[in-house]
């Protein structure tokens, strides 16, 4: 029979078991940092009720509903039925709008990076302080629906040429005697 060779355990110096473990605690304390530190930092859009179709592109205008807060709960704006150019944006809501689809209800949270970062927003009106400096931002959003940019300039410019129409049609008729206005010509 043989023998098999027999290896020799070194003992383990004094307080290195010790050393070991604080090692292996402070990398997971580093790990769940940098893993929180990340999720805080990104762009979170949250699908609250799923909508239907493609997601609009930043040439496209969306028609929304939307609540827009601070961090610490704080809403500093509000829109219903509001227009909005995909573009004209910061640049989280941007990113969010472009993941989202028509009918749609979506959380959506900014990192201030995406947002304003070190500028403040003040209120128009009364020159408050809305939006600190460095702030995150939460929004519930309701994509009602979109169009492309092209869709909207046509429907500009038939509004546009309605408008005229009327002013044209309005300054046609005169007063007739006995109150009536005369018919305008066609």
């Amino acid at each position: 029979m043989t023998e098999i060779t027999r290896v020799a355990l070194q003992p383990i110096a004094r307080g290195s078991l010790g050393k070991l473990w604080i090692g292996i605690v402070l990398a997971v304390a580093l790990g769940g940092a940098v893993a929180y530190e990340s999720r805080q930092k990104g762009l979170e859009v949250d699908t609250v009720k799923v909508g239907a179709g493609a997601a609009p592109t930043a040439s496209d205008y969306v028609l929304v509903n939307y609540v827009g807060h601070l961090a610490n709960g704080k809403e500093f704006d509000r829109g219903e039925h509001v227009p909005i150019p995909v573009q004209g944006v910061i640049p989280g809501f941007s990113k969010a709008l472009q993941q989202m689809q028509k009918g749609g209800k979506y959380h959506v949270f900014i990192p201030a990076r995406l947002a304003y970062g070190a500028q403040e927003q003040r209120n128009q009106m009364t020159g408050e302080v809305s939006i600190p400096a460095n702030s995150d931002l939460v929004f519930d959003i309701d994509l009602i629906d979109y169009k492309s940019a092209a869709d909207v300039m046509r429907q500009r410019m038939m509004m546009q040429q309605l408008q005229q129409q009327m002013r044209g049609g309005a300054g046609a008729g005169a007063a007739a005697p006995g109150g009536d206005a005369a018919p305008a010509a066609h």
